[in-house]
């Protein structure tokens, strides 16, 4: 049985702060995928939600509030929340079905209204919950986090504040040309600098924001794809969703503490490189196939990085890859662009369902003035919190 499976329609609602229901986002991303597809709602087999979370509960199911919206009729429903990368297990739970026979056709959809400011845990006392914890024991808050990223890689890799601030730079100009982004203005070097420090050495322009906004998938088998008269469709051939390994020697919050590599060796690569490295080998392809990669820039250092985790330079020449242009538009490897989080913020059950709407556009050729000429390959990351890896590969 091919692993393949195909890409029928993408859809999103545009990111902002626009002050409404999630539903309403999820509804009308799902359908614009639908209208994308050429699928009636009563085809649907099943609805795959990815959930929003609000202070620790998810107030709606997702798969079955949107299955609701959109109107009853029937469909089974699946609902997965994986912090940030809900998306990417809920592209994963529809693949497994399809590739199972439960389903021919299943809509993905994640939508989320997220709180002005940073996520911060629900109140009251949970000492088992990590992420509560390093907000109480550390205080250390996500931009907290990410300036500790930036940190090790200026004290490892030599990356300097300029390195980060041309991230955004890049991601801005191509956020510009994308209709669904929330910041749609091109942004300069010195703009970066100009903006207010909130984690020492990041600042306001290197860190993501928290927006609103959703995105939707079909998904079909092939067979139904061609029945339907999709002889070509974009497939998504790889899903990678493994957990870290022991012993950890580089923390990733909310995790506070690493167990002892003493006695155990370390794993050859880190975390986020094992997300990757699983993806490729399930696709069959290595890093040197890519046409172009979505990747989590919650911050303009942790994009640097995701380029060594993808294997699309070495350990500590992500900087290098930025400064020599390749991962513009126009350059060797394109990255992120969508204009990523920095021109979208964090919708966390849509923005990994987001990414693959990005590359099924671009795989089409059917991205516009952000189009990468000849793109035939791309990969996405991304991750959850609690050990949720996230990569998407998708095929043309």
């Amino acid at each position: 049985m091919s692993g393949d499976i195909a890409i029928l329609g993408a859809g999103m609602h545009p990111w902002g702060k626009w002050g409404r229901s999630f539903v309403e986002y999820g509804t009308t991303a799902a359908r614009a995928a639908l209208a994308d597809a050429g699928i009636d709602w009563t085809q649907v087999e099943s609805v795959v939600g990815a959930d929003t979370v609000r202070g620790g509960y998810p107030g709606h199911v997702a798969g079955a509030t949107f299955a609701k919206a959109l109107g009853w009729q029937g469909a089974r429903v699946t609902s997965v929340y994986a912090a940030c990368a809900s998306g990417s297990q809920a592209i994963g739970a529809a693949r497994a079905q399809i590739l199972a026979g439960l389903a021919d056709v299943v809509l993905v959809v994640g939508a989320d209204a997220a709180p002005k400011g940073f996520f911060a845990p629900a109140g009251g006392e949970r000492p088992d919950d990590p992420d509560w914890l390093r907000f109480r024991v550390l205080g250390a808050t996500n931009p907290a986090y990410f300036g500790l990223y930036a940190r090790r890689r200026m004290a490892l890799h030599g990356d300097t504040v300029d390195d980060f601030a041309q991230v955004k730079v890049k991601n801005a100009a191509a956020g510009a040309l994308n209709a669904n982004a929330r910041y749609r203005k091109t942004v300069s070097a010195e703009e970066v600098a100009a903006s207010a420090v909130v984690a020492d050495p990041l600042r306001l322009l290197d860190i993501c924001a928290t927006s609103d906004g959703a995105a939707a998938l079909v998904l079909t088998s092939m067979d139904f794809a061609r029945r339907h008269g999709a002889a070509d469709p974009v497939r998504i051939r790889a899903v990678s969703t493994v957990t870290p390994t022991y012993p950890r020697a580089v923390l990733d919050l909310p995790d506070i503490a690493t167990d002892s590599a003493v006695s155990v060796e370390p794993p050859p690569h880190s975390f986020r490189a094992s997300i990757a490295r699983a993806a490729y080998e399930e696709a069959g392809i290595g890093p040197e196939d890519v046409s172009l990669a979505e990747v989590y820039d919650l911050s303009t250092a942790l994009e640097l990085e995701w380029y060594e985790d993808l294997g699309l330079c070495g350990t500590g020449e992500g900087a290098k890859l930025l400064r020599d242009g390749a991962t513009a538009l126009g350059g060797r490897i394109p990255v992120n662009t969508s204009g990523g989080l920095a021109s979208f913020g964090e919708a966390v059950p849509a923005q990994a369902i987001a990414q693959v709407c990005e590359l099924t556009w671009q795989l089409r050729g059917a991205a516009g003035d952000r189009q990468v000429t000849g793109a035939r390959v791309g990969i996405t990351a991304n991750q959850g919190l609690f050990g949720h890896g996230s990569s998407v590969i998708a095929v043309r």
